[in-house]
């Protein structure tokens, strides 16, 4: 008999579980979580937030390094790596103590420790101290993901770092590889090369942010360089040896020689593997390679069991975490019987990407190419920051913003940005595919001036020969 019983109980306290478990909650649902670690889980321990909070000193550092072209004077400029880390996760920090709030203001219990399912809708949690059963109506795994390692060199936390150690490093690194060139890869990239690393990123494919517009990626690699990262695409890494003093990396270009280089420290960063082994669903439901396969709901062929986030195909992103979150919570209420709920099915056509180096990259929706592979007609608009009075006021006139339309039906399919502050000017573009807009309502949106989002309308223009600034 189990010790306690629920409506929904989250395995799990990411950004995907506990928003899950707040939903749950809101909707009057008797709800648990299941936590081993920390609750917040990786994203806002130990990736999305800590690592913004790193990115932004190193953002203040730049600028102070550069006060000249301000008509400012600034002298004495270091980084104190320590002091920066401890920023960090004093954020983190308190962002774990915001989710505690959560779970207390919404009369969820938390129950800590290590989570193991025993049946669909039934597990054990192990604490530190006692062994407890938990049963449910209905169990949602949110266990999210953890960094794939090289078969050949296993991180080592010294001087093979996955993100975690490159968050906390035990010391500043003075020649860092960086292995793989998304999100994570080029965020660190940016962020150890402002602290003054020498940093070379290598990438297997033919352009890094491989998941971007092709032009975003061409644009990144050429500002990126110009920094001093050198940045080397259709090369792999065919071994690495750690040993007292650094690593020594065996590295094959793309012109097929093999040479070998001296780093201090390597951060791997070549995805993810989802954390779905040893808790007990390999016989309860359906996998591939680890991933838990489920609907637009977040439902398993499993009755009563859901899986969300990082453990489920992605794109794997926090808001996607939260977003199917909240469908599978609003699902399971009218399972059990609420009429005035209404859950809908996750769009992912209209999930942002965001990218924090410097410039920030940002994107939505279809890639100009993948728009044509998917048969499309398109009309594409580009505007430069360049032509922007805000832009050029901010000292900031490093990018663009690409939109690309159905040629006949004038359907939004995709926006791709590249400068500052784009990951805040995205959501406006994501916004108005929600809608399911047209370059009609976008072109007749007024846009506020100055600011940088004149950009966005003046990248619609462009699309259809209007643009008033180029």
């Amino acid at each position: 008999m189990a010790d306690h019983s629920y409506d929904v109980i989250v395995l799990g306290s990411g950004p995907g579980g506990y928003v899950a478990a707040i939903r749950c909650a809101q909707l009057g649902l008797k709800t648990a979580i299941v936590e081993r670690e920390q609750l917040g889980g990786i994203c806002l321990n130990w990736g999305c937030i800590p690592t913004k909070a790193l990115l932004r000193s190193a953002e203040v550092l730049h600028l102070m390094q550069n006060a000249s072209d301000y008509g400012l004077a600034a002298s004495g400029i270091e980084a104190d790596l320590e002091a920066v880390v401890k920023r960090s996760r004093g954020v983190a920090k308190q962002l774990n103590q915001g989710v505690t709030h959560l779970m207390k203001k919404n009369k969820i219990t938390v129950h800590m420790g290590e989570g193991r399912m025993t049946g669909p809708t039934t597990l054990t949690v192990t604490g530190e101290k006692s062994k407890e059963a938990l049963e449910a109506k209905h169990v949602i795994v949110a266990t999210g993901a953890r960094a794939r390692d090289l078969p050949f060199a296993p991180a080592d936390g010294k001087r093979v770092w996955t993100y975690r150690t490159a968050m906390t490093p035990p010391e500043m690194p003075k020649k860092l590889l960086v292995i793989g060139s998304g999100a994570i890869g080029i965020e660190f990239a940016s962020f150890y090369n402002d602290m003054g690393a020498d940093v070379t990123v290598v990438e297997m494919l033919d352009r890094i942010v491989p998941v971007e517009d092709e032009e975003v990626s061409a644009f990144l690699e050429k500002s990126l360089t110009k920094q001093g990262i050198a940045i080397h695409t259709g090369t792999g890494v065919e071994d690495l040896k750690p040993h007292a003093k650094g690593v020594k990396a065996k590295i094959k270009g793309a012109d097929g020689k093999v040479t070998e280089t001296d780093y201090t420290h390597v951060i791997v960063a070549i995805g993810i593997v989802p954390n779905t082994e040893n808790i007990g669903l390999e016989d309860l439901t359906e996998m591939d390679r680890g991933f838990i396969q489920i609907d637009g709901y977040g439902r398993t062929k499993t009755k009563g069991l859901w899986a969300i986030g990082d453990c489920v195909p992605g794109p794997w992103l926090a808001h996607k975490a939260s977003h199917e979150g909240v469908c599978a919570a609003e699902s399971i209420a009218k399972e059990l019987g609420n009429a005035e709920v209404h859950p809908h099915v996750m769009d992912k056509r209209n999930i942002p990407g965001c990218t924090y180096c410097h410039p920030q990259v940002a994107s939505v929706g279809l890639t100009e190419t993948k728009a044509k592979e998917a048969g499309h007609e398109v009309k594409v608009g580009n505007f430069p920051f360049m032509g922007n009075g805000k832009a050029i006021a901010l000292g900031e006139a490093n990018g663009f913003i690409k939109t690309v339309f159905d040629a006949k039906t004038g359907e939004l399919l995709g926006a791709h940005m590249i400068g500052a502050e784009v990951t805040e000017l995205i959501q406006g573009y994501v916004v108005g595919k929600t809608l399911e807009t047209t370059e009609v309502e976008l072109g007749n949106t007024v846009f506020a001036h100055p600011t940088l989002s004149e950009m966005m309308h003046e990248s619609v223009l462009a699309a259809y020969g209007k643009a008033l600034h180029i």
